[in-house]
């Protein structure tokens, strides 16, 4: 490696939950720097799936990082090529990128879904992620399904 790895930023807790995993996905969240407007459409949200959170008998935290760990993939597959042929290898992804990806997939189908208010539309892509279905949990079973049907590159892996 040329470069010195770069220092991992520390993250402040939320000021509702106290929890830097939220802070992690309203920095995700946010667009163009309207970091208070990411922390209302995500407290919003989560007052919206409140009482199904409650149903469960689990606090709203809870049921937002079941629902990230039901669409967290485990693996994935880089392309490499190997003269000439280039071959989808799966690769194991790191744990920091896993919460990265499915935080990622969340906002984004949150985004294609079809709603009044980007508030609406997460806490219901949040609820399907924890009903494991949704376009979040399938774009990772695809995952999972490519790395399986291309175990048999899995030498390549460098």
């Amino acid at each position: 490696m040329r470069k010195a790895k770069p220092k991992k930023r520390i993250l402040l807790p939320d000021p509702k939950f106290g929890d830097v995993m939220v802070t992690q996905f309203v920095n995700n969240l946010m667009v163009d720097g309207k970091k208070s407007i990411a922390y209302g459409i995500i407290y919003d949200a989560f007052d919206r799936f409140a009482d199904k959170a409650e149903k469960e008998g689990k606090s709203v935290l809870e049921f937002f990082k079941k629902a990230l760990e039901n669409i967290t993939p485990a693996v994935e597959v880089k392309s490499r090529r190997v003269g000439g042929a280039t071959f989808q290898v799966p690769t194991e992804i790191r744990g920091p990128r896993k919460v990265s990806i499915s935080m990622k997939n969340l906002i984004l189908y949150s985004r294609k879904r079809s709603g009044k208010s980007m508030a609406e539309k997460l806490a219901a892509e949040i609820v399907a992620a924890y009903n494991q279905e949704g376009a979040a949990f399938k774009k990772k079973e695809d995952m999972h399904k490519m790395a399986e049907a291309n175990r048999a590159f899995a030498h390549f892996r460098f």
